[in-house]
């Protein structure tokens, strides 16, 4: 194949393939081609990254509020549950915070333990494990105490 050279100086420059295609009116197999041929990598699908880690991420988009809560102010999915992207991956919120504050992976379904619907505190979360706990907790405390009227 014959590399076209103004196709060729765009891709070294790192112009996205997309404005190659538009600027040149070429269509994206030819732009694909010639980066083949160049033995360039495929490009990168994507924003690039902003954030050094998932914990990075996470940090950077929580913030304390009263009552030891933590408000999401990223991006969330269209029920509201607040999202991570971070690589191309898209992550539970809730089971970075959860595994940065209990040092572990989450058991079963993750769920808010506070009265604040969307909190992302990792100590607000519970996952099968903890409930559990509360549970024989809870027993515990009636077959000593008795029931609370």
């Amino acid at each position: 194949m014959k590399v076209r050279q103004d196709i060729a100086e765009l891709l070294r420059a790192g112009t996205p393939q997309s404005r190659i295609c538009r600027q040149l009116h070429v269509a994206p197999r030819t732009v694909q081609r010639t980066r083949e041929v160049l033995g360039m990598p495929a490009p990168r699908c994507g924003p690039p990254d902003t954030y050094a880690s998932v914990e990075d991420a996470y940090r950077s988009n929580s913030h304390p509020i009263d009552g030891g809560h933590m408000r999401w102010t990223g991006p969330a999915d269209t029920t509201g549950h607040p999202r991570l992207n971070f690589r191309q991956r898209r992550l539970s919120v809730r089971q970075v915070a959860f595994r940065l504050h209990h040092g572990r992976e989450p058991q079963g379904r993750l769920s808010v333990g506070c009265d604040m619907p969307h909190c992302v505190a990792g100590g607000h979360l519970e996952d099968q494990q903890i409930r559990e706990a509360n549970r024989r907790a809870d027993a515990a405390f009636t077959s000593i105490f008795g029931g609370v009227s």
